[in-house]
C-alpha cells in the first residue's frame, strides 16, 4: 500500500482452515485484497448485503482500534514499536469460540481466557498510544459521546477509544447489524462449527493498515513471543 490513512492492531487468524471459511464468509481476503465468492447459506441466501461493514475491515477481532499517526511518525517507528511489543507478550490461550450476538450483529466471542485478553488489550493501547493523532471534533463525535458512561468518555479522551482497558470485549464480526440476527447466528453456528479452532490462541499482532478507499489490509504479523 502506498498510503495508509489509519493503521490498527488486529488479531487476524494464520493461514488455515478457519482463515479460509472466515475470509470466504465475508468474501474477501486482507492479506492481499482480493474479493471472494461468499457462500449461500439455508436460512439467509447470499450475504454480501450483511456483511459490507465487516468486509470492509477484513475478518478480525480489534485489540487497538484504528487510529491516524500523530505528526512525526513514521511507517518504520509503528513497526519497530509492534516488533518489541510483541517480544515481549506471551500468546492467549482460550478454551474455544462460539457465536453469539452482540448489539444486533452476530459475532464470534472467545471462552475462558477474560483476564488474560484484558492484560493483552490493555498493554497494546498503552504502548501504542504515543503514536496515535488526537481525535479531531469530527472523530469524537463519530464515537457518539452522548451515548457513553463516563467512564466510557475518559477512557475515550485518554486513549481514543471507549472500549478499552475494563471495557474491552474482544470478539470477531461476521455481519452487520440486522433487524433480526438470531437466524442468521444459527446458520453461521453451523457454517463454522467444522473449522472453529480448540484452543483457540491469539499467537501474533497483526498490523492492518486503511487504503484511501476505506478498506484495510493485513500489512504484517508479529509473533508473541514474550
Amino acid at each position: 500500500m502506498d498510503q495508509i490513512a489509519r493503521y490498527a492492531v488486529y488479531y487476524a487468524p494464520r493461514e488455515g482452515a478457519f482463515a479460509f471459511r472466515a475470509n470466504e464468509w465475508l468474501g474477501r481476503d486482507p492479506a492481499n485484497g482480493n474479493n471472494l465468492p461468499q457462500p449461500v447459506l439455508a436460512g439467509i441466501g447470499d450475504p454480501h448485503g450483511i456483511t459490507a461493514e465487516p468486509r470492509r475491515y477484513g475478518f478480525h477481532g480489534t485489540i487497538r482500534a484504528p487510529f491516524r499517526l500523530a505528526d512525526g511518525v513514521t511507517d518504520a517507528a509503528v513497526r519497530d514499536c509492534l516488533a518489541k511489543l510483541a517480544a515481549s507478550l506471551a500468546p492467549v490461550v482460550c478454551e474455544g469460540l462460539q457465536a453469539e450476538t452482540l448489539h444486533g450483529f452476530v459475532a464470534l466471542t472467545p471462552l475462558g481466557c477474560e483476564a488474560a485478553l484484558l492484560n493483552l488489550g490493555a498493554a497494546v493501547v498503552e504502548a501504542t498510544n504515543p503514536l496515535r493523532a488526537a481525535l479531531t471534533e469530527a472523530e469524537t463525535a463519530r464515537r457518539r459521546p452522548d451515548q457513553l458512561s463516563l467512564r466510557q468518555r475518559e477512557l475515550l479522551h485518554r486513549w481514543g477509544y471507549p472500549h478499552v482497558m475494563e471495557e474491552f470485549r474482544f470478539h470477531l464480526t461476521l455481519t452487520d447489524r440486522l433487524d433480526k440476527p438470531d437466524p442468521v447466528r444459527a446458520a453461521l453456528e453451523d457454517f463454522f462449527a467444522p473449522v472453529l479452532p480448540r484452543p483457540f490462541v491469539i499467537e501474533d499482532l497483526c498490523l492492518f493498515g486503511e487504503d484511501l478507499a476505506g478498506r484495510f489490509h493485513l500489512l504484517h504479523r508479529y509473533a508473541l513471543t514474550g
